[in-house]
C-alpha cells in the first residue's frame, strides 16, 4: 500500500468545529449490560448492569468505583421486592500490575437477609423489615488465594417503598426521609474504604427501544424517543478508594511524574458467581448450594456482551475472565476487527438499511490510503515498515497486539480502547502537532494502557478531575477532549502535554454522566481515527482543513437521549435516590 500524507496546519482548522461541538453538547439528547446474555437474563439477580471508575470530584486523593446489578427494577415491585442475592458472590476486580498474574486487589459481597416479621405479607411494618439484608466485605491482595474481612454486618437500606413503610413512625420505620437511611448505611470498612451497597436510580440512559429496533436511533419517522431506564431502579455497590490504595507500589496521586504516568492505570471489572449445584425442596424449603463457585456475569467496558458479542457467544463471553481473552482471541477477536455496527455504517455494504445512522460513516479512503471497511486492512500495509518504527505499531512494542493481521482494520483502534487501553505513544496522540502525518508525535491526551489483553474499564488515575460544574464539562469524555485539543486556542497551539476538560471522561474510567452509547456508536464510526489524523474520505490530503462534512455529522450524531432522567448527588455514594413505589412512574 503506498502511503500518502501530506502536511497541514492545525492551528487553521476553522472554529466550526468547536462551535458545531459546542452546540450538540448542549442539545437534549445501548444498555450497559442490561440482560445482555441468554442465560444471564434469567438469573437478574446476578446480573452485572453497569460499571463506573472516576476520580472523586469532592476528593481527588480518591477514586470513585460503582457496580450496578439487578437491571431494570420497577419502583413498585410489591410484595416481594428485589434486593441482592443471598448465595452469590458479588466481586469487584482491579489490575493495577501488568507483571502480576490476575487481579491485584479483590473486593468480595455476600449478602444475608432476614425476616423480621415473617407474619405479615408486608415488607415493612411497625418497624419491622422483611429480608431486612446485611452484607460482609472481604479483600484479597494476593490474586484471590487468601481472602479478609474488612467490613461486617455492613447495612443495606430497605426498598424505598413509599412514605408510610419509610417515614411514619407509627407503622413505618420513621426515618426522617429514605435519604437518611442511605446515610446511615454508608460504612467504613477497616482498611479506610468509605462502602455503600443499596438500590439506587439506574444512572444508564438510553433510548432501549430504539436501540433494539435494529438501530432506531434517533428515533425515525416522527417516533418519539424514550430513556427505556427511566425511573426504574438498580442495586449499587459503591467503593471510595485512596489512589495509594490503588497504585501499584502504593504512591500517593501527587508522586505521580505528570498527569498521563503510565504507573497509576488500573484495570476494573466486575463479576457475579454461583455455586455450580443448586437443589430445589419439594417441600417448599430454601434451595441448597454447593460445588464450586462458577462466574455467571461480567462487566468491563460498557457494551461489549450487549452490542459486540453475538447471541451465540454471549455466555461464553460471561463465563470467562478478561485475563483468558487474549487465549480466546480467535473466537471473540473478530468481533473487534470487523464490528457488526460497523456494516451499518458503510455505504458500499449496509448503510442505507439503517437510516438512523446516517450520520456516521466508516473511513474507506483515509488520506486516499487507508481502508477501514469490514474486511480490509486498514493500516496493516505498514507493519514491519520504517513508518512505524519506534510507534505502538511497531512489532518491538506493540506491534503484535495492534497489527495482527491483514483484514483485520480495528485492531488499531477499537480493540484497544477495549482489550488494552491507549499508550501515551504515537500514533495515540492528537493530530495536533502532527504536520499531516498521523503516525508521528502529537499532543497528547490519553494514557490507560495496562496491556493484559482483557476487556476492562481502565483509569489513569493521574489525570486532573473536571469539575462538575466546570462549563466545559461534558459527557462526551475524551471526545471532547479531542475536540478541545483540536481547535481551541488554548491547547492547539502546539503539542505540549496540558490538561484538556474531560481528559477523565469514558473511555478512560467512566463517570456516572457520561454518554457511553453515542461515544461508543462514534467509535465504531472511526471518530478516534479522525481524531490521531485519519481523516474521513471527503477530506483530501494537503487540505489545510481537515474539518469537513462527514467529520462534523459524525461529531453531532445523537441517539436522541443524552442525560439521565434525573441529577446525580454531588457526594458519595453520588448514585441517585432510588425512585419511591408510590411515585408517579
Amino acid at each position: 500500500m503506498k502511503q500518502k500524507i501530506f502536511p497541514f496546519a492545525l492551528n487553521q482548522i476553522c472554529n466550526v468545529l468547536l462551535l458545531s461541538f459546542g452546540l450538540f453538547a448542549t442539545n437534549p439528547s445501548i444498555a450497559s449490560s442490561h440482560r445482555e446474555a441468554p442465560l444471564i437474563a434469567n438469573d437478574p439477580l446476578a446480573d452485572n448492569t453497569d460499571l463506573y471508575a472516576f476520580r472523586s470530584p469532592t476528593n481527588p486523593n480518591k477514586v470513585i468505583i460503582i457496580a450496578n446489578y439487578i437491571p431494570a427494577q420497577l419502583p413498585f415491585g410489591g410484595p416481594n421486592y428485589t434486593s441482592f442475592g443471598e448465595n452469590i458472590r458479588y466481586e469487584i476486580h482491579i489490575d493495577n500490575n501488568t507483571a502480576t498474574p490476575g487481579d491485584d486487589i479483590t473486593y468480595r459481597f455476600t449478602f444475608n437477609k432476614v425476616n423480621q416479621d415473617p407474619t405479615t405479607f408486608f415488607n415493612i411494618r411497625l418497624g419491622q423489615q422483611n429480608l431486612k439484608t446485611t452484607y460482609t466485605l472481604e479483600r484479597s491482595t494476593n490474586g484471590g488465594v487468601s481472602f479478609t474481612t474488612i467490613l461486617n454486618n455492613g447495612i443495606v437500606p430497605p426498598p424505598n417503598i413509599g412514605d408510610r413503610s419509610i417515614n411514619n413512625p407509627v407503622v413505618g420505620l420513621g426515618a426522617a426521609n429514605y435519604n437518611a437511611l442511605i446515610t446511615a448505611a454508608i460504612g467504613i470498612a477497616n482498611t479506610g474504604e468509605t462502602v455503600f451497597c443499596g438500590p439506587a436510580d439506574d444512572a444508564f440512559f438510553v433510548d432501549l427501544g430504539g436501540i433494539f429496533d435494529l438501530g432506531d436511533a434517533p428515533r425515525q419517522g416522527g417516533g418519539i424517543v424514550r430513556d427505556g431506564l427511566a425511573r426504574r431502579n438498580v442495586h449499587s455497590i459503591c467503593l471510595e478508594v485512596d489512589i495509594s490504595t490503588l497504585q501499584k507500589t502504593g504512591l500517593n496521586v501527587n508522586q505521580a511524574a505528570n498527569i498521563l504516568d503510565g504507573d497509576f492505570v488500573i484495570g476494573v471489572w466486575a463479576s457475579a458467581s454461583r455455586q455450580a449445584t443448586r437443589t430445589l425442596s419439594n417441600m417448599g424449603g430454601n434451595p441448597a448450594y454447593a460445588g464450586a463457585w462458577i462466574q455467571v456475569s461480567r462487566i468491563g467496558m460498557p457494551l461489549t456482551n450487549e452490542a459486540v458479542i453475538p447471541v451465540g457467544k454471549k455466555d461464553l463471553w460471561n463465563a470467562i475472565t478478561p485475563y483468558q481473552d487474549l487465549a480466546y482471541i480467535d473466537t471473540f477477536g473478530k468481533y473487534f476487527y470487523n464490528p457488526e455496527l460497523a456494516l451499518y455504517m458503510d455505504d458500499s455494504l449496509y448503510h442505507s438499511a439503517v437510516p438512523a445512522f446516517c450520520q456516521l460513516k466508516v473511513q474507506r479512503n483515509s488520506l486516499q490510503s487507508f481502508d477501514f471497511g469490514n474486511g480490509k486492512n486498514g493500516l496493516f500495509g505498514l507493519k514491519g515498515t520504517p513508518a512505524v518504527a519506534g510507534t505502538a505499531l511497531d512489532d518491538a512494542i506493540f506491534g503484535t497486539l495492534l497489527l495482527p493481521a491483514a483484514n483485520s482494520p480495528r485492531s488499531v483502534d477499537l480493540w484497544p480502547i477495549f482489550h488494552t487501553g491507549v499508550p501515551n505513544l504515537a500514533p495515540y496522540h492528537l493530530a495536533t502537532g502532527k504536520a499531516g502525518n498521523p503516525l508521528a508525535n502529537g499532543k497528547p491526551f490519553i494514557n490507560n494502557f495496562l496491556p493484559n489483553g482483557g476487556d476492562m474499564l481502565r483509569l489513569n488515575m493521574a489525570t486532573p478531575v473536571t469539575q462538575r460544574n466546570d462549563p466545559a464539562f461534558s459527557s462526551e469524555g475524551l471526545i471532547n477532549a479531542a475536540v478541545l485539543g483540536l481547535t481551541d486556542p488554548m491547547y492547539n497551539g502546539n503539542a505540549t502535554l496540558q490538561f484538556i476538560p474531560n481528559m477523565d471522561g469514558f473511555p478512560n474510567g467512566r463517570r456516572l454522566e457520561d454518554d457511553v452509547t453515542r461515544i461508543e456508536l462514534q467509535a465504531v464510526a472511526g471518530v478516534a481515527l479522525a481524531a490521531i489524523g485519519l481523516w474521513y474520505d471527503d477530506y483530501l490530503a494537503g487540505n489545510p482543513n481537515p474539518v469537513t462534512n462527514s467529520l462534523l455529522n459524525v461529531l453531532n450524531y445523537s441517539t436522541g437521549v443524552e442525560k439521565n432522567d434525573t441529577t446525580f448527588k454531588t457526594a458519595f455514594p453520588f448514585v441517585q435516590t432510588p425512585w419511591k413505589g408510590t411515585a408517579v412512574n
